[in-house]
Parts: structure tokens; C-alpha cells; sequence
């Protein structure tokens, strides 16, 4: 059970504090509502509901949709039902969140079981995360610390509105017009809550450049293109 209000007492509930502080920018008081965000059900001591994160992902997938459509319905006051659905997609996708998990280096404290193999761990727990901080703060408070301190800095909202987000057709032209030798292989499937989860590599002149999984051969292929791409980009600019 949660045992409410306490300072923290030991390292890892040092951690979470400096963290939120840093990356939230708020120092959270109920530490073991936020544990709880951050346990991965491999982490679990039970299998119950209240042992994993996966009841607060469930809530915080909702605040987050919420507090997204919020904030796009008011900054776009001229777009149509239509784009204002495919930008909120854009911004909550499960790839999206993930992305954003590693930004902010979110998987640093998650609290999951060594060796396990898991395609959104990160998103999941972003997901939680926001669910935790709406289950102290209330709506309004959880809205101003994600746009303040996550989207609105992590995230440029005017370009991703605008941006083509078909990674493998960006890379394939891009290989293309290089005159690069390329390809796609899958070349392992597992799974993951009883679904089947894909990965992909992207070989460029015979190396490994870019790896993904997902649910599907789609989802696996363009995060192991949009990563490829973020490689070319950075080789680049050297």
C-alpha cells in the first residue's frame, strides 16, 4: 500500500527527487505514486494491479491525449478536426513517446528486470508518469508542467505539424540518390504480452546503421529508419 506523504531515505528516492526537480521541474511529495509509475510489471513484486505501472499508463494515456488536444485546439484555431487529430497522433504516437523517454533520459530510473526485451518500456512509463503527476496535481498543474517542461521544450510543435514523418521513404530516397547500397532485414521476431514484436536493421554499405522494433514490420522499419537517419544527420555535421 502507499504510505502517503515521506522525505526520501534511500538513494533511489534521492534519484527520483533530483530528477523530477531537473526534468519536471518539481519536487514530488507522494514518492510512492511515482515508484510505482516507474516499475515495469518485469519489476514487480506482485503480479496484482497496484505492482506494476500498468494501471497509471491506462490513466496517463488519457490525461495525456486530454491536455494535447487541449493545447492544439487552442494554438491552431483555424485547423479542422482532420489535421488537429493527425498532429495530436504525431505528438502521443507510441514512437513519439518513446523518442521522448530517451530524451529526457526517463529510462535511467525505470525499475525493470535485467535481459527483459521490451519495445515501449520507456513510452509506457512516460505514460504512467503522466498519470502520477495528475493524481497529485489535478489537471491544470499536470497540463503546465508537460507543456512547459517536456513538450514545449523538447519538442518543436510548429515543425512537427508540418514534418513527413515516413522515415523509410526519406532514407530510401536519400540512399538512392547517393547511390548507396542498402536494405532492410528482419531478422528476429519475440514476443511481448503475448503479441508478436518485429525488429529491423538498416544495413547501409554493408553495415548496421539504424536498428527498430514494433508491433508490426511497419513500426519496426521506420524506427529503424528514422534512426538511421539521425546517424547520417550527425555524421554530417562532423
Amino acid at each position: 500500500m502507499m504510505s502517503g506523504l515521506f522525505a526520501p531515505h534511500d538513494e533511489y528516492d534521492k534519484r527520483i527527487v533530483k530528477y523530477f526537480k531537473n526534468v519536471f521541474g518539481f519536487r514530488p511529495h507522494n514518492l510512492d505514486v511515482y515508484k510505482l509509475a516507474l516499475t515495469h510489471r518485469s519489476a514487480a513484486n506482485s503480479q496484482a494491479d497496484r505492482g506494476n505501472n500498468e494501471r497509471l499508463e491506462y490513466l496517463g494515456d488519457a490525461v495525456l491525449e486530454l491536455l494535447i488536444s487541449d493545447y492544439l485546439f487552442k494554438k491552431y484555431p483555424c485547423e479542422q478536426e482532420g489535421p488537429l487529430t493527425q498532429m495530436r497522433s504525431k505528438l502521443v504516437s507510441r514512437e513519439r513517446l518513446n523518442a521522448l523517454s530517451r530524451k529526457i533520459d526517463l529510462q535511467s530510473i525505470i525499475r525493470i528486470k535485467s535481459n527483459t526485451r521490451t519495445v515501449s518500456a520507456g513510452g509506457n512509463a512516460f505514460e504512467a508518469v503522466v498519470g502520477a503527476i495528475f493524481l497529485e496535481k489535478g489537471y491544470q498543474k499536470t497540463k503546465k508542467i508537460m507543456l512547459e517542461h517536456i513538450f514545449l521544450t523538447h519538442l518543436d510543435i510548429d515543425a512537427i505539424f508540418t514534418e513527413d514523418t515516413n522515415y523509410k521513404s526519406q532514407i530510401l530516397n536519400w540512399a538512392q540518390k547517393q547511390h548507396k547500397k542498402f536494405e532492410f532485414v528482419h531478422d528476429d521476431v519475440s514476443e511481448n504480452k503475448g503479441r508478436k514484436v518485429y525488429r529491423t536493421r538498416f544495413i547501409l554499405d554493408g553495415k548496421v546503421i539504424g536498428e527498430g522494433t514494433g508491433y508490426t514490420l511497419k513500426a519496426a522499419d521506420q524506427e529503424a529508419a528514422e534512426k538511421a537517419l539521425e546517424k547520417i544527420e550527425d555524421n554530417e555535421k562532423e
